[in-house]
């Protein structure tokens, strides 16, 4: 098998564990195990709580001591074992430790999968830039197959989603080590622990436009997380109702789910073009704006005469999450130095995938079991989506306010170049 492929198959593998179970396991939660709101935000918190710490960590490893696909498949081989033992945990305490054991191996291999795939194509003499975006597009088309392959196997609140993760992360697991060498480079070791970790860009914050900045990211990244947790029992719940029960759209809510994922793919294409017209700051604009529709959208949609808000919810996911995570990446890349770019890139993912993730999981299943639960246990969901569009909205309005940044066009083309 050629490189590229070789890289393609991993990308698709890598993101089609994920998609396996990250958007219908709010399904086998709430319609299978019945447990709590608060609890699931709990759970749903793991992937921020492992973000904070071992992707860094595991960065080290495969500096120094561990070469990175090598690694990769070590960690993809016990995440197959922890996600083959989730089905029998019936405790949600328990549960919440043996996911975050999960997401502890699984999120670090996200950032080793992209070192592998750079490693192999520098090895191979191919232009990374050229050739790596069409073969990441392959990894979204995994999430989205994985999606697609729970949904029709009708196992979206079984445990059986966990089982098909667990075969994925396996198969991955033992075809990484087929994958090329990457080479430990020696010279990393004369590295402080500081800055290996990347500590260093937190002087960043010195900079009151790259604090507020910071501070902006993880705010949304609180709403990054609230359609993936709640999404697929949203339309799960549909089925409580006698006219929408026997809909497509209710037996097979993550198929809808994954028309997001097919938009992410293609507002990417989009971004050079916004980034030109509009700057940075207008297109995070543009985002907020996007997630404040995505969640009203869900407030006033169903599965009947109402499907094509739903539709369009889904829609417009692509630009909210593509443009702000591709667009604040850029912004990072310009406002920083060199020498501790890669660093300040980690920090802007630690604020909008760890503390973003862990403030919008804990607070959301807070507020949903607090406020939007009647008297028979059921979810108000309209409500609870209002609410988090005024949360966007406010958010929008504070970033338009407070955050000063003047559209520079060489910048994109520097970054382009």
């Amino acid at each position: 098998m050629g490189i590229k492929f070789r890289i393609t198959v991993m990308n698709f593998l890598q993101f089609f564990i994920w998609g396996a179970w990250l958007i219908t396991i709010g399904g086998y939660w709430f319609q299978n195990k019945q447990w709590s709101g608060t609890e699931f935000g709990i759970i749903f918190s793991t992937m921020g709580i492992a973000s904070l710490f071992m992707p860094a960590i595991a960065g080290i490893i495969a500096d120094r001591w561990v070469n990175a696909e090598k690694l990769l498949g070590i960690f993809h081989l016990i995440g197959a074992v922890v996600l083959f033992m989730l089905p029998e945990v019936n405790d949600p305490s328990t549960f919440f430790w043996v996911m975050l054991l999960n997401m502890v191996f699984y999120m670090p291999t996200i950032s080793l999968s992209i070192t592998v795939a750079y490693s192999a194509l520098n090895g191979a003499n191919l232009d990374v830039i050229k050739h790596y975006p069409p073969i990441r597009v392959f990894g979204t088309i995994g999430f989205i197959v994985a999606m697609w392959t729970v949904s029709l196997l009708k196992i979206e609140t079984s445990a059986t989603q966990f089982y098909v993760a667990s075969a994925a992360s396996l198969a991955l697991g033992l075809f990484a080590f087929t994958l090329p060498k990457c080479a430990i480079n020696k010279n990393v070791q004369t590295k402080s622990f500081v800055e290996s970790l990347g500590l260093k860009a937190f002087a960043l914050f010195k900079n009151s436009k790259m604090a507020l900045f910071f501070v902006f990211s993880m705010l949304l990244g609180a709403s990054l997380q609230l359609t993936n947790a709640y999404g697929d029992t949203f339309l799960h719940d549909f089925a409580k109702v006698p006219e929408y029960k026997d809909l497509l759209t209710v037996e097979y809510p993550a198929i809808i789910m994954s028309i997001s994922q097919m938009s992410e793919t293609l507002f990417i294409l989009a971004i050079p073009f916004f980034l030109r017209r509009f700057g940075i700051k207008k297109v995070m604009l543009i985002s907020m704006v996007a997630w404040v529709l995505r969640f009203a959208f869900f407030g006033y949609g169903n599965p009947a005469e109402m499907l094509w808000m739903i539709i369009l919810s889904n829609i417009v996911y692509g630009m909210a999450f593509d443009f702000f995570n591709i667009s604040g990446s850029l912004f990072v890349e310009t406002q920083t130095d060199s020498s501790i770019r890669a660093s300040a890139q980690g920090v802007f993912m630690m604020m909008t995938n760890g503390f973003g993730a862990i403030l919008g999981s804990w607070s959301s299943g807070l507020i949903i079991d607090n406020f939007f639960k009647d008297a028979n246990g059921n979810y108000e969901w309209q409500g609870i989506w209002l609410t988090f569009a005024a949360y966007s909205l406010i958010i929008t309005i504070l970033f338009a306010i407070f955050f000063k940044h003047k559209h520079n066009p060489e910048e994109v083309a520097v970054v382009k170049h």
